[in-house]
């Protein structure tokens, strides 16, 4: 008996781009169709198995085809060519919104939603106090769902989605419009499944979430798979594609990013440094370094806010400080002025990061954010992988 849920055999997946804008230019190029129709390959040649009991990330650039891929999976969409099998009852989170009818009610919506997805009204009826629950919007089930948020949509298709006990659940980014409370309640869910030995499929953009999540990656570029494997490397091949990107555009040097002064006040430059003034984007964990913040006042502003982030390439935010925190006053005045953010020893742990630089109104209201963000990497001697460089000793005692 085979151990896959799922096989992909050399799937590919072609849609038509129409040229034409208007329904006038439609009607002029009548009998002409082909000269005015682009095929876009969303998937090459694409070979999976999805083994039982695995949580497999697909993680790549906007475009790559992650959902256009979990659609094939879950027999959304038909490929091109190449064949797909499936195994087990599947449930799928793939759009907001998807499966629902917007005129029916949150009830209603539920058991038509759980019929499709293969749960008799009877076994609907035992989970649908369950199903409730966790959605957490019990006060509006019975208003029809056109009038729900987004956030409400997600919530009541997650509920639903997990407790139809699919086999494979496919989760795409929408659990990224929930709120963090409700993002980390499905976590702990799916981390339920996993538990229970159900496979799992995710798309996302955080490689955190898949870090946690996923014990396998895959990585795709321009609808082709150029990784399968640990979830670690995925994520390294990833940010590496982030950064050769940003680097084709000679917008971003290193460690320094400038620019014209623009507006009533922005910032001009950001600069990672050695607090020799030494230029370099290598330090050492527990290495001084200074980031240096220089800005443009051209008109009275009133007093400002700065603040720096130390971020991942994913724009995931593993630090942050701001002049208020430290009691420094930001002048609005007229002028050029310089914020220099001295580390004495900066314990952070091996990797690539960048510096987004912001300045604020003392209300809250962004006024400039320097984009591209200078990037610095990080060397570590310490054992151990993640943001933080700690010491650490080991002691093993037998226990009676």
């Amino acid at each position: 008996m085979s151990t896959h849920i799922a096989e992909l055999h050399d799937v590919s997946k072609r849609f038509v781009i129409h040229q034409q804008r208007s329904l006038k230019e439609k009607l002029v190029n009548a009998g002409r169709g082909k000269e005015f129709r682009q095929d876009f390959w969303a998937l090459k040649d694409i070979n999976l198995d999805i083994e039982f009991g695995t949580t497999v990330g697909l993680v790549g650039h906007n475009g790559s085809g992650k959902s256009t891929l979990l659609k094939v999976i879950g027999g959304i969409i038909a490929p091109t060519h190449g064949s797909v099998a499936r195994r087990g009852r599947m449930a799928a989170l793939l759009e907001l919104g998807a499966g629902f009818h917007h005129d029916l009610t949150g009830r209603e919506n539920v058991y038509l939603n759980a019929s499709i997805l293969g749960l008799s009204k009877k076994e609907i009826d035992y989970v649908f106090d369950e199903i409730v629950d966790f959605s957490g919007i019990e006060q509006f089930i019975d208003t029809q769902v056109k009038f729900y948020s987004s956030g409400m949509f997600v919530r009541l298709a997650f509920a639903v989605a997990v407790h139809v006990n699919p086999d494979l659940l496919l989760v795409d980014e929408v659990l990224a419009v929930g709120d963090e409370p409700f993002q980390q309640k499905c976590i702990d869910k799916i981390m339920e499944f996993q538990r229970e030995g159900r496979t799992i499929v995710v798309v996302s953009h955080s490689a955190a979430q898949v870090k946690q999540l996923c014990d396998r990656a895959i990585v795709l570029e321009h609808g082709k798979m150029i990784f399968d494997g640990n979830t670690e490397d995925g994520i390294r091949i990833l940010q590496q594609g982030y950064a050769k990107d940003q680097l084709g555009t000679n917008l971003a040097p290193a460690t320094v990013v400038e620019k014209p002064h623009r507006g009533n006040s922005s910032i001009t430059r950001t600069e990672i440094r050695r607090v020799s003034g030494e230029k370099t984007s290598e330090f050492r964990t527990g290495e001084a370094l200074e980031i240096l913040m220089d800005f443009h006042n051209a008109t009275e502003q009133g007093p400002l806010v700065g603040s720096i982030m130390i971020e991942s390439p994913t724009r995931e935010c593993f630090y942050v400080l701001d002049t208020r925190m430290i009691r420094q006053a930001v002048p609005g005045t007229p002028g050029n002025f310089r914020l220099k953010f001295a580390f004495p020893s900066a314990n952070i742990g091996t990797g690539e990061y960048a510096v987004r630089a912001q300045l604020w109104k003392a209300d809250g209201a962004l006024v400039d954010e320097l984009e591209p963000t200078p990037k610095f990497k990080m060397l570590d001697t310490q054992p151990g992988t993640g943001a933080l460089s700690l010491d650490v000793g080991v002691e093993l005692t037998q226990l009676d």
